[in-house]
């Protein structure tokens, strides 16, 4: 053993030398320790505080005023998101504040405290405020707080809708009042179940006393239409994380600078989807209650926590107030050529709507909602709202590859270990939906606008096989066709016998339109003849004999139809004219059998055929009793009109 005592440590082993060593084995390549002396403070370190939302050097201010400090935009905002929650009996909103009520932190900056004209105890706590959270900082408040959240396998955030997957229109109610009550569509066949204002008003406390007595609420300012000149201002308070992301992505996203500028919204949805209303409330007749008032712009929502009760009431609104300014609002698709040729396609669920106006040789403008002005189409929305059940890489590629980070997925079922979504597991329901922005299809147009359309397509699915694939329609004709919105689907009989069933939806969304829909036909015909566009009406449903006897057109054949109406040559085919229903039929169309074009030349048995017709036009004529009575636009001769633009039995 050395008799060193600074080269002999413990029990005789050698000392290891820490003095700094001259490089001869390995350079020491750590970096600095950080500069913190606890958890906290290194955690403070990894988020750094967001810049201005606009640069202040260099600004030229608005309206040669003096430019606002941050402070006193965020004074402003949230002074405006109280008033939003002000009780009206209370004459006050909350003392709101901004931030994560969770996160450690000072005296807050960013608050408003409302002047004080009588206290209750909501009042003397603070509202926080998550005011148009990123999408990542809305996943973290998801992950945390909502029972039901997980991260799936390419990114989605994936969510339950509670009881409710789906729509609930017999809760729909609508406010009848002064100012609009003139012009919305009441009594038979309409969507629009009214209510009173006061029960409105019981049911809007309800809903804000309920958020104010959240620690946080989400708040999403935003914009519905890109069409500038007329988009309106939206405000959606929530209380899940779930419905301010699925907002975020369906509505249009502002700039920091519009946000900025937001001022008070156009339009508030009170969405306390978690609490139900009182049954024992005068117009109640569940749990669940969606109420418009178009005079105060707002709705509430009770009792659902269904996400699309927020995009379809705001969609109803766009039916309200487009058309009092001279805009058609449409439930329709929206492509555009490279040429600047606009294609709109109207169309019920199985119709093909979404598979048709999605094509990579055209740019998207839009899914699903759109209006039609003096400038040309623009789309409503930011995003897309695309159903999941059956998707497949192969069928859907745009869609699939749409559901990544940012996009919510609703009610999926996935791997517990891999979190792959399975698309065709129903368990939890069949309405799987996948909402997400339409930046992230690859081919959408960006700003989603474009000039006059120059074909507006009408599809159905006719299961009875008697419509041909394809028609040019005259401009009555596409009024009656469009107030019909008709398809057919298979279902299921008591006796395991499946046939054909009609469906009508008028202006192929009657759960959404506010105003009678002749309106909308009357204004989409005067938009065509002003602007020089043809309609079509194709039938993507069977052909030779109906559901069972023949079979389901080719979607190659669809596919060319829909490509000869693109680049105009169907308008330059012959023509000839079929019976009953009158409609005018190509003789010819490039890469379709000529002998699908006229049904009648498919069908084996002449006499079904012929009473499959009578019966279809039967169910049309039936149909359109509920319109036959009303003056469009206080002319009955064009009600005439368009009635017998309709099928016709001798």
């Amino acid at each position: 053993m050395s008799s060193n005592g600074d080269s002999c440590g413990l029990n005789g082993l050698t000392r290891i030398n820490t003095k700094e060593r001259s490089g001869d084995v390995c350079a020491d390549d750590s970096g600095p320790t950080v500069r913190a002396q606890n958890l906290d403070e290194l955690h403070s370190l990894q988020v750094k505080k967001s810049a201005p939302n606009t640069p202040r050097g260099g600004m030229t201010p608005r309206g040669g005023l003096t430019p606002r400090s941050d402070e006193d935009v965020q004074r402003q905002q949230l002074e405006s998101i109280s008033t939003s929650l002000a009780s009206l009996t209370r004459e006050r909103g909350p003392q709101v504040v901004k931030g994560d009520p969770t996160k450690k932190r000072e005296t807050p900056k960013a608050s408003y405290e409302p002047p004080m004209f009588n206290v209750s105890d909501s009042a003397l706590k603070f509202t926080h405020v998550l005011y148009n959270l990123s999408p990542a900082e809305l996943y973290e408040q998801a992950l945390k707080s909502e029972k039901g959240s997980y991260i799936t396998s390419t990114g989605a955030l994936a969510t339950l809708s509670g009881a409710k997957t789906g729509r609930s229109p017999k809760d729909k109610r609508v406010v009848l009042e002064e100012t609009s009550k003139d012009d919305l569509w009441w009594g038979k066949g309409s969507p629009n179940i009214e209510m009173d204002e006061e029960t409105f008003l019981v049911n809007r406390e309800r809903a804000v006393d309920y958020l104010n007595s959240l620690e946080k609420v989400f708040v999403n300012d935003q914009f519905l239409n890109w069409d500038p000149e007329n988009r309106i201002k939206v405000r959606i308070i929530s209380a899940r994380a779930y419905h301010s992301l699925f907002m975020y992505n369906m509505c249009i996203r502002p700039t920091p600078e519009e946000l900025e500028d937001f001022g008070s919204p156009d339009f508030t949805i009170y969405n306390a989807g978690q609490f139900p209303c009182n049954r024992y409330t005068h117009y109640m007749t569940s749990s669940t209650s969606i109420d418009i008032n178009l005079k105060r712009r707002e709705m509430v929502i009770l009792g659902t926590q269904y996400a699309g009760e927020m995009k379809k009431g705001l969609f109803s609104l766009m039916h309200y107030l487009m058309p009092k300014r001279g805009i058609l609002s449409l439930h329709s698709g929206c492509n555009v050529g490279k040429g600047g040729d606009v294609a709109l396609f109207f169309g019920l669920s199985g119709t093909g709507k979404t598979t048709l106006s999605t094509d990579h040789n055209r740019y998207l403008i839009g899914d699903d909602e759109h209006c039609w002005s003096d400038t040309g189409v623009s789309n409503i929305e930011g995003g897309c709202y695309a159903k999941c059940i059956d998707l497949s890489r192969e069928k859907e590629p745009d869609i699939w590859n749409a559901i990544k980070f940012g996009t919510v997925v609703e009610n999926v079922v996935f791997d517990e270990h891999s979190r792959e979504i399975d698309y065709e597991d129903k368990s939890v329901t069949e309405n799987t939906r996948a909402a997400y922005p339409i930046e992230f299809i690859p081919n959408a147009k960006i700003p989603c606008v474009g000039p006059h359309p120059k074909n507006v397509i009408l599809l159905a699915c006719d299961a009875f096989g008697v419509l041909p694939p394809v028609s040019k329609l005259t401009l009555a004709q596409t009024m009656y066709h469009f107030i019909s919105g008709y398809t057919a689907v298979v279902a299921g009989t008591e006796d395991g016998v499946k046939e054909p069933t009609s469906t009508f939806s008028a202006c192929f969304g009657a759960a959404f339109i506010m105003m009678h829909p002749t309106k909308y036909a009357a204004m989409l015909a005067d938009k065509m003849k002003k602007y020089g566009a043809t309609a079509w009406l194709v039938n993507t449903g069977w052909s030779g004999g109906s559901y069972g006897v023949g079979s389901r057109m080719k979607l190659s054949y669809t596919r060319k139809i829909i490509d000869a109406i693109h680049d105009g040559s169907l308008l330059k085919a012959e023509y000839v004219t079929t019976p009953i229903f009158n409609l005018q039929v190509p003789k010819a169309v490039e890469g379709v059998p000529s002998e699908i074009l006229q049904p009648q030349n498919s069908w084996r048995d002449q006499q079904a055929y012929d009473n499959t017709l009578r019966k279809l036009a039967g169910l049309f004529q039936k149909n359109f009793q509920s319109f036959a009575d009303y003056k469009v636009g206080g002319d009955s001769n064009l009600t005439q009109e368009i009635l017998l633009a309709g099928p016709i039995l001798q």
